[in-house]
């Protein structure tokens, strides 16, 4: 899982990070909310944590221009402020938890725990669009100017590839979202199943295709 950690506080953002990497977690720390809005439209993260004070840009002012860009990322707001009228906006510009500073470390891991429980149960929305193209993840169906059945790993792959779309994604952020609760599997398979949504896009008169090479960084553009 990787999380973006958005805190002034270099002390405080230090502790955050050691107890999380200490769990198994990527982190990846900014220090002000604008390098947070920059890491978050140029990178792929699982869970965004963002202190409400930041200098240059707000937690909040980070979080309305991430949602505002269809951003869906799970986000936990930290803040020193307890009143009601701070976490209501919070909640309302779309923050999925909101936690009041000082934050015991073990309520903010156990936190993070039940958020990815439910990015593991409901990652996705039932029909995503982009481009000419539209996906039923339960029906497992992509269409276009003409439809067709995905297989299930299929579907996952496509799926990832439309939450992110316009996004570099490595080889090994797509394996960790769709084989890696598979034991006979490796990141290989990631290439081999680009290659079949490939095909599938052009059998389907799509105008969206997906760029990058073996090894490499993945991203699904409009063409």
């Amino acid at each position: 899982m990787k999380i973006l950690l958005a805190e002034d506080e270099v002390g405080l953002s230090k502790a955050y990070a050691q107890v999380l990497i200490m769990q198994g977690y990527e982190v990846e720390q900014v220090y002000d909310g604008k390098a947070a809005l920059e890491a978050a439209n140029s990178s792929t993260y699982d869970l965004m944590i963002f202190d409400v004070m930041m200098p240059k840009m707000s937690g909040f002012e980070v979080l309305k221009a991430l949602r505002e860009a269809g951003n869906t990322t799970y986000v936990i707001m930290l803040t020193a402020m307890s009143e009601l009228d701070d976490k209501i906006e919070g909640l309302e510009l779309g923050a999925d938890e909101y936690l009041t500073k000082p934050i015991p470390l073990k309520e903010l891991v156990a936190r993070i725990r039940s958020l990815e429980r439910r990015i593991d149960t409901n990652y996705n929305e039932n029909v995503l669009t982009f481009g000419s193209v539209r996906l039923n993840v339960s029906q497992q169906e992509l269409s276009a100017k003409n439809s067709i059945i995905l297989a299930g790993k299929e579907t996952k792959l496509m799926e990832v590839l439309m939450l992110n779309k316009n996004k570099k994604l490595s080889t090994e952020y797509i394996y960790n979202h769709v084989w890696s609760k598979d034991d006979d599997s490796d990141a290989g398979y990631v290439w081999i199943y680009i290659s079949y949504l490939k095909q599938k896009l052009k059998a389907i008169n799509a105008n969206v295709d997906i760029l990058g090479e073996e090894d490499r960084e993945f991203e699904l553009v409009e063409v």
